[in-house]
């Protein structure tokens, strides 16, 4: 059974809600890339993997009303499954005009909705799906917050520069820049939270964040964690600067994915 979040964008994709699909894309399209990269293995250009990525959520589109979620696969095996459906027919379709025949597109089974027990994808490609939530997170808060408020967020946390040094920077005093990074961090707490609850549809992608460092509410029990949402109460500044630090380190990984994606579709 799927958590609320996950179960309404789900319908949104179902529905062909176009502003679904532009998310679903604007947060996994990088990752989707590299992947297909990888397993092309230099059997295929930048332009080709970027077609590929986008007949991928058209293959996606076309499955959505088929999908299952009661049988136990995560979100993350979802995309890779038809990434790989669509990479393999494209490379069918290669290996068949080399030997002057035509070949028809082969039929996406429905073996990827169900979970295989011992058997895990790549730890990378996990690991990238899981940063892009958290990208998707920081992305939202930055929308909705004040511009000088993520601008403190941005200089403290994301560039890792001394209070002293922002304060200065954007003319305010260090208790202000305290007070409103404070406010942006119970935000991205609970930003974090409610994303990754939107995109997950196992409890093992539920409990991620917290394996990453990034719990919503480090005051709260470890089953209430999974599921927290709303403004988290205040905690000790030894829990804000872990989370901090794991943001930083969660979000610069998956720029470099995104700055490598980009120098790619420059080729």
């Amino acid at each position: 059974m799927l958590n609320s979040p996950s179960t309404q964008f789900v319908t949104r994709l179902r529905a062909n809600d176009q502003a679904a699909w532009f998310e679903l894309w604007e947060t996994f399209g990088p990752v989707l890339r590299a992947q297909l990269t990888k397993w092309g293995r230099g059997r295929i250009g930048a332009e080709t993997v970027r077609d590929l990525s986008q007949e991928t959520l058209a293959a996606l589109s076309d499955s959505i009303d088929r999908f299952d979620p009661t049988r136990g696969a995560r979100f993350s095996t979802w995309l890779l499954a038809i990434a790989k459906h669509v990479l393999g027919d494209e490379i069918d379709r290669r290996m068949a005009l080399k030997r002057g025949a035509g070949k028809a597109a082969a039929s996406l089974d429905e073996t990827w909705m169900k979970a295989a027990p011992g058997e895990s994808v790549d730890a990378a490609y996990e690991a990238a799906v899981f940063r892009a939530k958290v990208e998707a997170a920081v992305r939202q808060i930055e929308r909705k917050s004040e511009f000088l408020d993520f601008e403190i967020f941005r200089m403290r946390v994301l560039e890792g520069r001394p209070g002293k040094e922002v304060a200065s920077a954007v003319g305010v005093s260090e208790p202000t820049v305290s007070r409103r990074l404070a406010k942006v961090r119970v935000s991205m707490r609970s930003a974090i939270s409610q994303t990754i609850s939107q995109y997950s549809f196992t409890q093992e992608e539920l409990a991620e964040a917290e394996r990453n460092g990034l719990t919503a509410d480090p005051n709260a029990s470890p089953e209430d964690r999974a599921s927290a949402s709303g403004s988290a109460p205040a905690v000790d500044r030894d829990s804000d600067q872990m989370f901090d630090e794991a943001l930083a380190e969660i979000y610069h990984r998956q720029q470099e994915l995104r700055r490598q994606d980009e120098l790619a579709s420059q080729d």
